[in-house]
């Protein structure tokens, strides 16, 4: 989907209190940016929020982060934060690629990839936010035993990222081809592409993977 211009996105996004425009800024010292030593949690592609927000209103003593590419996404996001505000949530404009540029070793205590573009196309598979390369920054800010949650309704894409988080080292915990047909539907909170996909019948991929540098297995319980 084309994503309409919008003239002086980053300037209206500054009007929201929990927008951080210069997110390097913080690198190594997010605890003092949220004012305490909560866990953070961080979305990938956070979209239009409906997931995060929610995230962040249910668990205030968890510290949430939004972090998607595309500024004019992120107005509509910030639309739906309570008009009290959410002191547990920072929203970030930012690449993916360039996560080491605003994180610290260990300073990612979980990690959501909700619906991430699959990048059908084998050219453009170092894309993929589960693809190698992605794989391994991620172990670079992420604290030991932290883990990631990934959900797709695309199957190969699942597929393939299966494949990858064993070869790159994580410990795969859970993994359902049918999510909301499982054990592991209860506590789930919905993306927006989620809902639309369910409601068509379309079957919803997810899987839990560890980051532990010290002990790589394979327990994988499928439901």
């Amino acid at each position: 989907m084309r994503l309409r211009n919008v003239p002086n996105a980053h300037e209206k996004l500054s009007e929201s209190t929990n927008y951080i425009r210069d997110p390097q800024a913080y690198k190594g010292r997010w605890n003092e940016y949220f004012k305490n030593d909560n866990p953070i949690y961080m979305e990938i592609g956070s979209g239009k929020g409906q997931f995060i927000i929610r995230m962040a209103s249910e668990n205030p003593d968890i510290n949430f982060i939004a972090l998607e590419k595309s500024p004019v996404v992120l107005l509509q996001l910030i639309k739906k934060i309570p008009s009290d505000g959410l002191v547990n949530l920072a929203v970030i404009s930012f690449d993916a690629e360039k996560l080491e540029e605003i994180f610290d070793s260990g300073e990612i205590n979980r990690l959501y990839l909700n619906f991430s573009d699959p990048w059908p196309k084998k050219r453009h598979a170092k894309r993929r936010l589960t693809s190698p390369r992605f794989l391994e920054i991620y172990k670079n800010i992420l604290k030991p035993g932290s883990l990631i949650e990934f959900k797709t309704d695309n199957r190969d894409f699942f597929e393939y990222s299966l494949e990858e988080f064993r070869s790159s080292g994580y410990n795969l915990l859970k993994a359902t081809y049918d999510l909301y047909n499982s054990d592991f539907l209860e506590g789930n909170i919905p993306t927006e592409y989620e809902s639309k996909f369910h409601n068509m019948g379309v079957p919803i991929n997810k899987l839990f993977a560890e980051y532990d540098p010290k002990n790589s297995k394979e327990e994988v319980s499928h439901n």
